[in-house]
């Protein structure tokens, strides 16, 4: 027996349509975003990070009071374990930022855009490591051609690829973190930025102190730029938690590819980052690996929806 179609689908389809263009539109973003810390390159990596601080932090908290989240920010900073949460995500998004820009201020971003590449297959595995959760077989697979890629990188003359490691694990920690934080996305970052603040405060004191800030002494542009990091940064994420409010998190895991393929098209045609046999190689390997998880997760939600509608 065939179920009939509820009166609102027309509703949840265009919820869905919205959906996927905030995902996509924040996934864009951040896949283009190198090209505004290349622009910001004659300042310090470190100067651009605590930019990036002060101004999200103060951005955000505009942000909350005009949609009225005061309440709910006051009442998590009543809450001891959830402070305590948010303490470890903040060194998690720190070290996460932080890595991001040296990579692109070195011309690393191809190495950076492969952490982004393997962080849904390092999910699956530290969800089995950590959380003892099964792993299908083609997610098995997956994992071991990922790490067949990086094990190549590694010995094919290329080196043990850090930055991706890192970025990919820190990033997958935080997501794990936040997880279980009883916080929206907007109030976390928030929060995260605000314990942030005061160090990067006095670090820029301290670099105008050595001569060494490049706000408001390398040009209006630059000083211009610098200041627009808070609504840069906070802007996809309002779209990322606007997407996943209307869509299913695995379909936003199909669009968080978008970034990271952005990024290496940046590093190796825009920034003329080499890309040698070795790469192809082991991005070919991790490729591969994420169309098997990609095709697992699919017939995952397919088997899902079948089910579902059975009579």
């Amino acid at each position: 027996m065939r179920q009939r179609r509820p009166a609102d689908g027309g509703l949840n389809l265009d919820r869905g349509r919205t959906g996927v263009v905030y995902g996509a539109a924040a996934f864009l973003w951040w896949g283009f975003v190198p090209l505004y810390f290349k622009a910001v390159g004659a300042a310090l990596p470190t100067e651009v990070l605590a930019h990036r601080i002060i101004w999200s932090c103060l951005f955000l908290l505009v942000l909350l009071k005009v949609r009225g989240r005061f309440v709910d920010f006051r009442a998590m900073l009543r809450d001891r374990r959830t402070l305590l949460i948010l303490s470890g995500t903040t060194i998690l998004i720190a070290t996460n930022w932080m890595l991001f820009i040296w990579a692109i201020a070195h011309g690393r971003l191809l190495e950076a855009s492969l952490g982004y590449f393997i962080n849904p297959l390092v999910n699956v595995l530290l969800g089995f490591v950590i959380f003892r959760e099964r792993l299908r077989p083609l997610q098995t697979v997956a994992v071991l051609l990922a790490g067949a890629g990086v094990g190549w990188m590694a010995l094919g003359g290329v080196g043990v690829p850090l930055i991706s490691l890192t970025l990919a694990f820190s990033f997958s920690l935080y997501g794990m973190l936040r997880r279980v934080a009883p916080v929206s996305g907007m109030v976390g970052l928030t929060a995260e930025t605000l314990l942030l603040l005061p160090w990067a405060v006095a670090w820029l004191a301290w670099l105008d102190h050595r001569g060494d800030l490049a706000f408001g002494h390398a040009g209006p542009v630059l000083t211009a730029l610098l200041l627009s990091a808070g609504w840069i940064t906070a802007l996809p994420l309002i779209w990322f938690t606007e997407g996943a409010k209307r869509i299913r998190y695995a379909t936003l895991g199909f669009l968080q590819y978008l970034a990271p393929t952005f990024q290496f098209l940046l590093a190796v045609v825009a920034f003329g980052e080499p890309f040698t046999r070795q790469h192809a190689v082991s991005f070919g390997c991790i490729w591969a690996a994420l169309a098997l998880y990609s095709f697992d997760t699919w017939r995952g939600l397919k088997a899902g929806n079948n089910a579902a509608t059975a009579p």
